[in-house]
């Protein structure tokens, strides 16, 4: 009886393990450091604006300190040009697609989200932008305001 007991519990932990090579093998990282700097900017730290597309009250600032809690630098916050925007997305500001890849993996979004649209009078690298599927996102998950 011990000894099932044991090898159960060591089945455990080598599930565990395996989950978490596999994890860290094919999820992208969510380290808020900068690897790469094309755009020269200040810091280590990945620099991110965060705009509200959606036009309900609270959802930059509650994306906002999400990020920050997990160590980026969100330099600005507030609405986006336009209301109305059905998808969430990410732009990456200076060419920095490992910065971009760090902040949709953070926010649950997936690669294919991320676009490019370099902006040298930017001094950030990544834009955020909060569609309608806000919902959908990790600092929005398991919300009942929201």
């Amino acid at each position: 009886m011990l000894l099932n007991a044991a090898i159960a519990a060591a089945a455990v932990v080598v599930i565990v393990l395996v989950y978490g090579l596999a994890t860290r093998a094919f999820v992208p990282r969510t380290d808020p450091i900068r690897v790469e700097n094309p755009g020269e900017l200040l810091g280590d730290r990945i620099q991110v604006e965060v705009r509200n597309g959606v036009g309900e009250s609270g959802l930059a600032s509650t994306a906002t300190q999400y990020l920050r809690s997990r160590g980026f630098d969100v330099v600005e916050n507030g609405n986006h040009s336009e209301f109305g925007v059905d998808s969430s997305f990410v732009i990456d500001r200076v060419g920095n697609s490992g910065a971009a890849q760090r902040v949709a993996a953070a926010l649950g979004l997936s690669i294919d989200r991320i676009q490019e649209d370099i902006r040298e009078d930017y001094y950030l690298d990544v834009s955020v932008i909060l569609g309608g599927d806000y919902q959908s996102l990790e600092p929005f998950e398991g919300s009942i305001t929201h």
